[in-house]
């Protein structure tokens, strides 16, 4: 029988996080599953958000506390607590994923295979260390421009490379999938995937809860990835393979 491939599902990360993290816990540019590919990328981005005082309200979308709070975890992530990424991203994708919930097998699977693109990190899996930060990967950060066009070199080759044999499915918005080129000579499988209404239309923010609850759903299923996506059941949304190969 032959052996069954791994499966990695890619997520984006969420605006909200957890605050602080586990002491004695320092963040680097080079720790996780893509320190050592990324570290330089990270420490550019690092280095480009001190530059600019942790950012503007027009480059973090917010304003108030929360623009103080941003500013101040940006200028503060060389060296910062962290937490695994799946506890440090709270929004509505990573509450219904709910991935303390499931079997600790399980769970140990997922730190590895689910895999976020983040406009700061680069690549992160759900296990690796997340120091608490605000960038999305489509803001346009000096002197980079557009992050998700300056990550996509980079942030593809090495995706492409620790997907080598493995089922992709891709969960990610527009503007995160900007940011990677899958390798059809290297992924075995490569599906990318959205929610849409009952009558086609795209879900968008609305689809989040679902998003989470599929991706969950996957985790679980013991089925092929196409079949897995088939079986899913949502009262509002249904799945739609944007491409494949």
């Amino acid at each position: 029988m032959a052996a069954e491939k791994k499966l990695i599902i890619l997520l984006p990360p969420s605006e909200g996080k957890a605050l602080s993290g586990t002491t004695g816990t320092k963040f680097a540019e080079t720790s996780g599953a893509f320190g050592k590919s990324l570290g330089k990328q990270r420490a550019s981005v690092i280095a480009a958000l001190k530059q600019s005082h942790g950012g503007s309200a027009k480059l973090l979308g917010v304003s108030g506390a929360h623009l103080v709070r941003a500013q101040q975890a940006n200028m503060a992530v060389r060296g910062a607590k962290t937490l695994p990424a799946s506890h440090r991203y709270t929004g509505v994708v990573w509450d219904h994923l709910d991935l303390s919930s499931l079997p600790l097998a399980l769970q140990k699977i997922a730190a590895k295979n689910i895999v976020i693109v983040s406009g700061l990190l680069g690549l992160v899996t759900a296990g690796d260390p997340a120091p608490d930060y605000r960038l999305k990967i489509g803001a346009s950060l000096a002197p980079m421009g557009k992050l998700s066009s300056w990550w996509r070199d980079e942030l593809s080759r090495s995706l492409n490379k620790y997907c080598a044999g493995a089922v992709v499915i891709n969960l990610l918005p527009q503007e995160h999938s900007a940011a990677f080129i899958a390798d059809e000579k290297v992924i075995s499988q490569f599906l990318h995937v959205d929610l849409a209404t009952k009558s086609g239309k795209a879900g968008g923010h609305d689809a989040k809860a679902a998003k989470g609850r599929l991706a969950r759903h996957l985790l679980l299923s013991r089925t092929e990835p196409v079949q897995a996506l088939k079986s899913f059941k949502d009262p509002q949304f249904k799945v739609r393979i944007l491409k494949q190969f």
